[in-house]
């Protein structure tokens, strides 16, 4: 049995390196990327208080494509051009949002969440994918909580 709680008090980067410990270990031996994106998505979400979804979109041709994920029911197809998870993956960079409603092309998939971190998964020079947390809680992420999820999503890449 697998229990990779933190301890509730952890500041930002020792909490992020330990999920990314946990994360290795965790995935270790598998090569089945969509097996592996779904125990990520379950440890983000033990890891990460105040969340109402985490998981992955996987990047298919010109679209963002539903992968393993922890919440409500989500979109299922995303164009890279549209919403907070296309625009980390056209740009390739981190987004940060701590109002979802003012983020102009905002898809709501759900409507309780309010604010959103989505970091690209970049491999071989390419996105492959994006991790995408939401919270019900306006600002629930930090600067320090994107530089960690940052460094989450490169540990990773080569388990995705």
């Amino acid at each position: 049995m697998f229990n990779f709680l933190p301890d509730p008090d952890l500041e930002a980067p020792e909490r992020y390196r330990q999920l990314g410990d946990a994360a290795l270990s965790l995935t270790e031996g598998e090569t089945d990327s969509i097996a592996n994106m779904a125990n990520l998505a379950a440890l983000l979400a033990e890891f990460l208080p105040d969340l109402n979804w985490a998981g992955f979109y996987r990047l298919v041709g010109d679209e963002l494509v539903l992968g393993p994920f922890i919440g409500r029911p989500a979109c299922i197809r995303i164009p890279v051009n549209q919403g907070v998870c296309g625009a980390a993956a056209l740009s390739r960079e981190t987004q940060l949002v701590d109002d979802v409603h003012s983020f102009a092309g905002h898809i709501a998939c759900d409507a309780a969440s309010r604010s959103e971190l989505v970091v690209p998964i970049v491999k071989d020079g390419k996105v492959i994918a994006v991790i995408d947390l939401d919270s019900p809680t306006p600002a629930r992420f930090t600067h320090a909580d994107a530089a960690g999820l940052e460094g989450f999503a490169s540990r990773i890449a080569d388990r995705i």
